[in-house]
């Protein structure tokens, strides 16, 4: 049985368009942004028909599919609307820790922050942004010393 050119075009054509509606790209469905800490903070669980945020390590995930622990009244509400890194990484809800400020703790909260960020945040919570602060000065002109390659406990290389 001889198959002919115009055989093996057919049924490349057909395979391509079979093929093509599984292959397409998908867009975000929400693009990924810069939050300025007053923006940020309307994302903080009390506000319904918002969606709930939360940074760590300056990425901004959405956790509103966990709203039953990050809404208004739940018990991990004191970490969103904000970068809470230090709260994270020493597993503290006090008002003093929800800061991203990590000068100061342990090379055992350190690994924890990163153990939290990469298996609990990263794994279950979509990302929508970044805060500003990673990368602007605070009169808001870009910083050119940062490199997010030398920010401790950080890495960008896999989050989108």
């Amino acid at each position: 049985m001889s198959i002919t050119t115009a055989t093996v075009g057919i049924f490349v054509l057909l395979l391509n368009v079979s093929l093509a509606d599984k292959l397409k790209y998908k867009a975000a469905t929400k693009p990924v942004r810069l939050f300025t800490e007053e923006e940020l903070r309307r994302y903080d669980g009390n506000r319904e028909c918002e969606p709930i945020y939360m940074a760590i390590k300056g990425v901004v995930f959405d956790v509103s599919t966990g709203k039953e622990f990050y809404s208004k009244d739940a018990p991990y509400n004191a970490l969103v609307g904000k970068d809470s890194t230090r709260a994270v990484a020493k597993m503290s809800l006090l008002a003093e820790d929800m800061t991203s400020d990590i000068s100061g703790l342990t090379e055992e909260q350190l690994r924890s922050l990163d153990a939290v960020f990469e298996d609990t945040y990263k794994a279950k919570y979509p990302i929508v942004g970044y805060t500003a602060a990673r990368i602007l000065n605070r009169d808001g002109s870009p910083n050119k010393d940062f490199k997010p390659e030398d920010q401790p406990h950080f890495n960008i290389k896999d989050e989108f």
